[in-house]
């Protein structure tokens, strides 16, 4: 039985990994003589990758960014008024399914690397006697399924935690019955098998990496990622101690990345602009009318909205970069609290002509007289359709920044903490931070984040760790409909009802049932 589940496991995930029709399957049977060439090992690995990309997309946009205090999206996708519930679970049910099929590939590539007793052989056919490429591989496969369990807390909270290889059908069975676990032992898990992990492998920017294959500087980030959250969700005693660990982390990214006056905000902001110096974490997309592409749909609700069709014009506009065959729906745009508060139109943000569009080539769009549409930092040149090929943003190094002030204002060092801020408000043009209070300082480095890092995926997650986004949503977001549903629940999103009844109601939504839902 063991072995027959390993052969359809082993289909499953090469179907969906880098295999070509040359490759040589005939010898596939077991973890120890499949996992024995980098080809094969590759191509397990590969499959993991895959997941994320369903995840990062324009509605995973709308519930992390447009439902917070920077941005809305009037859009029909409900997401964005938060009607959600267990029994409709909306993007939710795309998360977790996404989510825990990376984690279930992830754990089967580590399970093959670590315990294949063959020989390794390398791409060039050579046995690898330093198991220099096997480290590296079942480094990515640690690091993506880290990051997969960083995306399920972030979104869901508690949620059901395993890293064993599903060999049988009892442990598919035992797993499918788990209930939720602490997000904060998740995380401590992760962090630990991270730690174990990240001084092992090559220590450069992913932009160096062959492919952007994801190592040692991604682990460096979710390490102080997960620390961050832990420092607001574990017990107030240990919370120092993860505002360390979190620095400590960050500054392994530092000394990888290296001094950040030389990376220029134009080229390194860009979504078009894919694998820049300071890239740490992009979803890899590419596009060729006529051609294999993998694309995906953000920037459709980025851009100026209404679009004629079959023309450049966008909102009364031509804008000759969009092209004609773009497709734009209800657009996303910064909220009253970002373009009249945090980023002004006629401050000296150089940011602002990047996040925000109020005009585009000395013309001004017929319905920017509040606020503006999104601007040049997302837009998609040439867009066929909604074939958005932009590389979308996960981890900038000036989120690494931006986080080291973090943890030096909440250790008390604020002296380190405003040096670091001023990084990155000095790129953007902004006068040095004048230190006036401990707290003060705290909601300029959050605020901080906004300017820099709207739009990335990660609004809603700094303000759930930081123990504000409902009171900060309800005050500043602009979105009437989504002010109307509104509730403290909605901080996560609920596990699908479809998930609690497989789990034989070992998962719940308690949260979720305090409001009836």
């Amino acid at each position: 039985m063991k072995n027959r589940y390993l052969l359809l496991t082993l289909a499953g995930v090469l179907a969906l990994g880098s295999c070509s029709l040359e490759e040589d399957l005939s010898v596939i049977s077991t973890p120890d003589n499949f996992f024995r060439k980098h080809m094969e090992c590759e191509s397990v690995v590969n499959s993991c990758y895959i997941p994320m990309k369903s995840i990062y997309n324009y509605t995973y946009l709308i519930a992390t960014e447009c439902c917070t205090d920077l941005a809305y999206c009037p859009s029909g996708t409900l997401d964005a008024r938060l009607d959600i519930s267990p029994a409709i679970p909306r993007f939710g049910q795309t998360v977790w399914n996404n989510g825990y099929t990376g984690v279930a590939r992830c754990n089967f590539a580590i399970k093959g690397i670590e315990n294949s007793k063959t020989a390794y052989i390398d791409q060039d056919g050579n046995v690898d006697e330093k198991n220099e490429n096997r480290l590296r591989l079942l480094g990515e496969a640690k690091v993506l399924r880290a990051f997969y369990y960083y995306t399920l807390t972030s979104f869901f909270g508690d949620v059901p935690f395993y890293f064993d290889d599903v060999e049988d059908l009892e442990t598919l069975d035992r797993i499918g019955q788990l209930g939720r676990m602490s997000a904060v032992e998740t995380r401590k898990a992760c962090i630990e098998d991270l730690e174990g992990i990240a001084p092992l492998l090559p220590q450069t920017r992913t932009s160096e990496n062959d492919g952007q294959r994801l190592g040692a500087a991604v682990a460096w980030t979710l390490i102080a990622k997960m620390s961050l959250w832990n420092a607001t969700k574990d017990v107030p005693a240990n919370s120092e101690m993860w505002y360390r660990k979190a620095l400590e982390a960050l500054k392994k990214v530092e000394a990888i990345y290296g001094d950040f006056t030389q990376y220029d905000l134009e080229t390194n902001m860009l979504w078009r602009n894919k694998n820049t110096p300071e890239s740490i974490m992009e979803i890899q997309h590419s596009y060729t009318q006529g051609g294999l592409e993998y694309t995906s749909n953000a920037a459709a609700i980025c851009q100026p909205y209404p679009h004629t069709a079959n023309s450049a014009i966008f909102d009364g506009v031509e804008v000759d970069i969009l092209g004609s065959d773009a497709t734009a729906w209800a657009a996303m745009r910064p909220n009253m609290y970002f373009c009249q508060g945090l980023q002004t139109k006629l401050g000296p943000d150089l940011r602002k002509n990047l996040n925000m569009a109020w005009a585009y080539n000395g013309r001004e769009f017929k319905s920017v007289s509040g606020r503006p549409w999104m601007g040049p930092k997302f837009w998609c040149p040439h867009m066929y359709q909604t074939k958005d090929g932009n590389n979308y943003p996960v981890f900038r190094y000036a989120d690494t920044i931006l986080m080291i002030a973090e943890c030096y204002n909440e250790l008390n060092e604020d002296d380190k903490a405003v040096e670091y801020l001023n990084m990155t408000r000095r790129r953007a043009g902004l006068k040095d931070y004048v230190f006036r209070t401990h707290v003060r300082l705290q909601d300029e480095i959050r605020s901080e984040r906004g300017r820099e890092l709207i739009g990335e995926f990660q609004r809603k997650f700094d303000l759930v760790r930081w123990g504000i986004w409902y009171e900060a949503t309800l005050g500043n977001n602009d979105y009437q409909a989504l002010k109307d549903n509104i509730l403290p629940c909605h901080e996560y999103y609920p596990i699908p009802d479809q998930e609690v009844v497989k789990s034989k109601g070992n998962l719940d939504n308690k949260a979720y049932a305090k409001y009836g839902l």
